[in-house]
């Protein structure tokens, strides 16, 4: 009797034993099948990327300017500027209203392409004639682009136009390599008017401005700015918002690389822009402003906004002394106000 009761109570456990695994593989299947479903929701493109290894990019550091190097973006002026460099004088009255390390001799850029223009426009050559681009303007030092290609044929005035406003390298480039004489020749007059003007910081070794060997200071960049802005030519090219050219069966939009042009806040007589590595971001600009003629100098700042937004500031800065009190702008400092000379 006791037998029969224990293989029934062993029965009986058995029983409950395959009862459970039963329930347990049913659970398992149950979580495969949910785990499957929940896969198969997940977008196809989630699913591979997933399994793609992470690729890690290695940043370049920007390298310095000329003036960082020098370390003139340590110091700070009255109106936070971000340019380095900077210069704002009375057209009329010659005094100076804010200067920071306007003695400094940095590279210059395109603003090179000023000196290029008032050449052209003094040599009173024909403005018609016609130059054609040439594997020798093709920039072999940056690689910069340019959408003017080798084969190229347009005037002589048209060049100049695109040089001055949209600051066209190949342009500036073929001026001064159509020269009469040639290239070094121009270049040649280029230092040659620099000293008869009396920029005494300023040399040039070619007509674009993309060696950063070109140099000067704002003092002698606001010398040449207020002899430019008396040549019509100048002042009326590199003001011009917008220029076409045809280029064979193409019509080529160009646009100056300076927005305040477009700005009716704004009242611009001259204007240039600049930029490659060595020289940061600059602008040199001859504008009226609370019905002061001025001329501005901003170089080595630090972003192409940033040079605009100086030159705002400077405007605001101005604007805000009454009319009486113009004449009395006190001047505007930094504590590294002295020359450094960048070779």
């Amino acid at each position: 009797m006791k037998r029969h009761i224990f293989r029934f109570g062993l029965l009986a456990v058995l029983s409950s034993l395959a009862l459970v695994s039963t329930q347990a593989t049913a659970t398992q299947r149950q979580s495969a099948t949910a785990k499957q479903r929940v896969v198969k929701r997940i977008p196809a493109k989630m699913q591979v990327a997933r399994k793609r290894p992470t690729v890690r990019v290695a940043v370049v550091p920007k390298a310095p300017s000329y003036g960082q190097l020098a370390g003139l973006h340590g110091g700070r002026d009255a109106l936070d500027l971000k340019s380095s460099v900077a210069l704002v004088v009375d057209q009329d009255t010659k005094e100076v209203l804010f200067r920071k390390n306007e003695m400094a001799v940095l590279p210059i850029a395109s603003i090179t392409k000023l000196m290029t223009g008032l050449l052209i426009s003094e040599a009173k050559l024909p403005m018609d004639e016609m130059i054609t681009i040439t594997q020798a303007d093709v920039d072999m030092e940056k690689g910069s682009s340019s959408r003017l290609s080798v084969g190229t044929e347009l005037s002589r005035g048209e060049l100049l136009h695109l040089a001055l406003m949209s600051s066209e390298n190949r342009a500036a480039h073929a001026l001064g390599r159509s020269y009469p004489g040639g290239l070094p020749v121009f270049v040649g007059l280029m230092n040659a008017r620099a000293r008869m003007l009396g920029m005494t910081d300023t040399s040039y070794v070619e007509p674009t401005g993309l060696s950063s060997k070109n140099q000067s200071s704002a003092r002698d960049l606001a010398t040449l700015v207020n002899f430019a802005s008396g040549d019509p030519t100048l002042r009326e090219l590199s003001t011009s918002t917008g220029y076409q050219v045809a280029v064979g069966r193409r019509t080529l939009q160009y646009n100056n690389t300076n927005r305040l042009v477009k700005n009716p806040a704004w009242d611009i007589g001259l204007q240039k822009t600049g930029y490659i590595t060595e020289a940061g971001q600059c602008l040199v600009m001859q504008a009226k402003v609370a019905g002061r003629q001025l001329i501005m100098v901003f170089l080595d700042s630090a972003g192409k906004l940033s040079r605009i937004a100086d030159a705002e500031r400077v405007k605001r800065w101005v604007e805000s002394f009454p009319a009486p009190a113009n004449r009395t702008v006190p001047l505007a400092r930094t504590e590294l106000d002295q020359r450094v000379v960048a070779n």
